[in-house]
């Protein structure tokens, strides 16, 4: 329990339904679903898309995501694949032609088609309790009336916002600037978009005309995305991931999300005694760092879509033979590089509702504002995800037409004794598989409640280097560097976590983080 001395937030209580996203407006969205008599579905997709609409750099519905459900009255975890692929044009040979090493951020070469409105339909239709009309409702009001800018919104959107082109500047910022903290944001050509989806489902957005302003949109930059591409879009129901640690199960979505690094990273971990350690200390932040780099490095080489060797990266023997690479008191170079790139931007939101069902959602654009670019008409912004690929020749993750590229985003759940205790997500792009293992670690090694998990001090040992946030001691970093680190405080605060525990009596713990705008909010 956390000292009450000191600044902080108290973890959220409630019995009859929970949500916990990095949007306060979200989070209310829900709960207002719940109670209107939706289910933790119902509440999620609520949330989620009005989270385009409350934080448009990070996400929306020109974007991909994935989802773990749980059933009510199961401790079964289905898993949902929301993420969109390259259009049939794409040839990774024609970008090595122009000279390119690597699929560029920005711009149309970058652009995978949209898998996110597939999902919510396809999740509504089938574990939904209501319409999509009354499911989407909140949202089309925030975007057609406006909603302000919160803070941390605000951060982001300045410092992304550079990237926005052509009509995504019209779109996105307010009289040529990035809105300041508190400005009214609206969005009502979204707002229509979401009136056509909510009466005709998929059809409202992969058929007819905002079908025609996504493609028109896209081909006129030079894109070779067809009216074919968008219509084969389909999401996937796939069989989660899991592996244990010290009597924990983590599930985590299977390839083409990175969920299985987060496992390779306990399995490596499992070989320490980290909770003999100091929770914020040298010791456990270097080794922590040292098991990244490994199990990025496998990542790297065997994430892909189809992916390969995945029971390799989880097999014991990998990781035992990967922990005794690991030297306790001195750093080893880095991973090889990455061509693919990695960023931090996405959102998150979890719901429970009275009857069990859990919902761990997470939903993206990848990088801020994705590829910069938007459609004419609606005002639709375009995912990078194609960035997510590798021009290495073949490489099992090199880029192809119909293909998905690796996905940084990863939704995450925790069983114990075969029993659903924990929906959770922590945003931050590369970051994602190191927060899982660390937020588990938090709870598992250390025996921190769930809010003092999601608020402890991060480290993070990625292409940048060693990032350490403020929250640790000058002679921790000290230490690290002297261990052969390259230390570095970074500009923003590393991921952002969301969480609901669920206790053995169904009581409902949520835990949201002071690093984004949102909170928990439960009745």
């Amino acid at each position: 329990m956390r000292d009450f001395h000191f600044p902080g937030r108290s973890a959220v209580y409630a019995a009859n339904g929970m949500c916990a996203t990095s949007h306060p407006l979200a989070a209310r969205t829900a709960i207002d679903i719940l109670q209107a008599g939706g289910n933790a579905v119902d509440a999620a997709i609520a949330g989620a898309v009005l989270l385009g609409i409350c934080e448009p750099q990070m996400t929306g519905i020109g974007g991909d995501c994935f989802v773990l459900l749980k059933p009510p009255g199961s401790n079964e975890v289905l898993a949902l694949n929301g993420s969109g692929r390259a259009p049939a044009g794409l040839s990774a040979q024609a970008l090595r032609d122009r000279g390119l090493a690597a699929v560029p951020i920005h711009g149309i070469d970058s652009v995978t088609l949209p898998g996110a409105v597939d999902a919510f339909c396809r999740l509504s239709a089938d574990w939904g309790a209501l319409g999509l009309d009354q499911v989407l409702a909140p949202a089309i009001r925030y975007a057609d009336e406006g909603v302000p800018v919160a803070p941390r919104v605000a951060f982001d959107w300045a410092e992304d916002a550079e990237c926005l082109q052509g009509a995504a500047r019209d779109f996105y910022l307010l009289q040529g600037q990035a809105p300041r903290v508190g400005q009214i944001f609206r969005a009502p050509g979204q707002a229509e978009v979401l009136r056509r989806i909510a009466a005709h489902g998929r059809a409202g957005f992969y058929e007819g005309e905002v079908a025609d302003d996504l493609i028109a949109s896209l081909r006129a930059p030079g894109g070779t995305h067809s009216h074919d591409d968008l219509a084969a879009t389909r999401c996937d129901w796939t069989n989660p991931v899991t592996g244990d640690y010290h009597g924990v199960e983590l599930v985590e979505h299977p390839p083409n999300g990175q969920g299985a690094t987060a496992i390779l990273m306990l399995n490596i971990l499992k070989h320490f005694d980290l909770a003999a350690m100091e929770p914020f200390g040298t010791a456990r932040a270097h080794i922590e760092a040292e098991a990244a780099k490994l199990a990025y490095d496998a990542r790297n080489r065997f994430i892909a879509d189809p992916t390969t060797r995945l029971d390799h990266m989880l097999a014991p023997e990998t990781a035992a033979k990967l922990a005794a690479l690991i030297d306790p008191r001195r750093a080893m170079a880095a991973a090889a590089p990455l061509t693919e790139a990695v960023h931090r931007d996405t959102v998150y939101i979890t719901t429970v509702d009275r009857d069990g069902m859990a919902v761990s959602l997470i939903y993206s654009i990848f990088w801020g504002f994705g590829s910069g670019l938007a459609s004419a008409k609606f005002g639709i912004n375009f995912q990078n995800r194609g960035a997510g690929f590798t021009l290495e020749s073949g490489h099992p993750n090199e880029a192809g037409g119909g293909k998905r590229p690796m996905h940084t985003i990863i939704p995450g759940m925790l069983k114990r004794d075969g029993r659903v205790i924990m929906p959770f997500g922590v945003m931050g792009g590369a970051y994602q598989p190191n927060g899982h293992a660390r937020l588990v670690s938090n709870l598992i090694d250390y025996g921190m409640d769930l809010q003092s998990a999601i608020d402890a001090p991060r480290c993070f040992s990625g292409a940048e280097g060693m990032t350490v946030e403020r929250g640790y001691p000058a002679a921790v970093r000290a230490e690290l560097a002297a261990m052969g680190h390259d230390v570095s405080i970074p500009d923003q605060p590393i991921g952002g976590a969301q969480a609901i525990f669920i206790d053995e009596a169904g009581v409902l713990i949520g835990g949201s983080d002071p690093r984004k705008d949102g909170c928990a909010l439960g009745y």
